[in-house]
């Protein structure tokens, strides 16, 4: 793991260090989809409404830095938690969690979804709690609706993404399933879909091929399949998810990170030759989220799994490819992470390697407040700086804002 940098001396100083960045806006370089919006709308004809967005969203980032000022540890950690639960009703303990300001989102599983208009009430529910409690920003409503055999809801996308990439205008295709997800998941009151796979197969039939969740074994056709559907998607005010930095492609059948440890012997070159290829052109699509990968890739990091990596998600994803979005968890749960302790544990470890959001899928809300409460306590306890924090906390804070 990367060196904290010096750190105040107690937890309440830590708190009191960490209030005083988010009050001053401490991340605003971090300007994510805001900037990029403005800066897009920069052409002479357009100036004067590119300038009261950029005012319309500085002010919004001031009021937020402001809300979250006030906010405890406990709340703090809150914001980089997805939390997940069983069955068909949101139960009270998930919603005392989200009016208490502790959560920052939740995504649904088959399980908890019987019909379009049982989903949505759910939803309604929760956005209700949200309203009610400390934290202004809408919660981040996820799910994985990547097409073909993988998908939580009922319709679109209907093509897998190899049939897709298969197809004879696979551009074409990949965009009008990253409409069909959108809108489907509009519909019902989610705005975050975990999707697209980026993922470059191998061999036919292998981990990512198996379920047809892989573009294709070109690259280039998965890059601009990818890049189709983010546009398409975030259009229709769907966030997207590129997964599973930097790939799983290269994964035999029975390696599955869900169930035991994985590793990919890929060289360095290999790796950016292929398996990362598709991600720079997401990247400049502005696609909003990007997963990281459970597996392990000696050619970047002998001993973590890429998602509890500095090496990986600060200096290749951050640093080489230069993502400056929201980087997410794979499940905090997987079995690839029973060497690295407590769901809290893992989940800190993943904090300090730059993982913004932490996703606890084990559908029991007992999950994600462990996680919360760990990431709290490593705050305070100086085992995770105040700045990277603050840092990790407005780029979701302008995620929900701008959804």
């Amino acid at each position: 793991m990367a060196e904290d940098p010096a750190r105040p001396a107690s937890g309440t100083d830590r708190r009191g260090a960490l209030k005083t960045l988010l009050a001053l806006g401490a991340a605003a370089p971090l300007a994510g989809a805001w900037a990029e919006a403005a800066q897009a709308q920069t052409t002479p004809a357009r100036m004067p409404q590119a300038q009261a967005g950029a005012t319309q969203a500085q002010a919004g980032k001031a009021r937020a830095a402001r809300a979250q000022a006030a906010l405890t540890s406990q709340q703090l950690a809150g914001q980089r938690v997805i939390f997940s639960y069983p069955g068909l009703t949101a139960p009270a303990s998930l919603l005392q969690q989200i009016s208490a300001g502790q959560a920052a989102g939740v995504i649904f599983f088959g399980g908890n979804i019987s019909s379009d208009a049982q989903i949505a009430s759910v939803i309604q529910q929760l956005v209700q709690a949200q309203q009610q409690g400390p934290v202004s920003s809408p919660l981040l409503l996820m799910t994985d609706q990547e097409g073909g055999e993988v998908r939580r809801l009922p319709g679109a996308p209907t093509m897998s993404e190899k049939q897709i990439g298969a197809s004879k205008n696979p551009a074409a295709a990949a965009s009008s399933a990253g409409t069909g997800a959108g809108q489907n998941l509009a519909g019902v009151g989610m705005n975050v879909n975990l999707a697209p796979v980026l993922d470059v197969f191998y061999k036919s039939g292998n981990f990512i091929d198996q379920y047809q969740r892989s573009y294709s074994s070109s690259a280039q056709v998965v890059s601009t399949c990818g890049q189709a559907f983010i546009t398409a998607q975030q259009q229709a005010g769907v966030a997207a998810t590129a997964k599973h930095f930097p790939g799983l492609g290269s994964a035999t059948k029975s390696q599955d990170t869900d169930t035991g440890p994985v590793t990919l012997t890929v060289s360095l070159s290999g790796l950016r030759s292929k398996d990362e290829v598709p991600y720079p052109a997401a990247i400049a699509a502005g696609v909003d989220l990007i997963m990281a990968s459970w597996a392990i890739y000696p050619a970047l990091d002998a001993t973590y799994p890429a998602g509890l990596s500095s090496a990986v998600i600060q200096g290749e994803l951050r640093g080489r490819l230069g993502y400056q979005g929201v980087t997410i968890t794979d499940a905090i749960e997987a079995g690839a992470l029973t060497a690295f302790g407590s769901y809290g544990q893992r989940a800190v470890l993943a904090a300090q390697a730059g993982m913004d959001l932490l996703l606890c899928s084990a559908q029991d809300p007992a999950e994600g407040q462990a996680v919360v409460t760990a990431l709290a306590g490593a705050l305070d306890g100086g085992q995770l700086d105040p700045a990277a924090f603050n840092a990790a906390v407005q780029r979701v804070t302008t995620l929900r804002s701008g959804l």
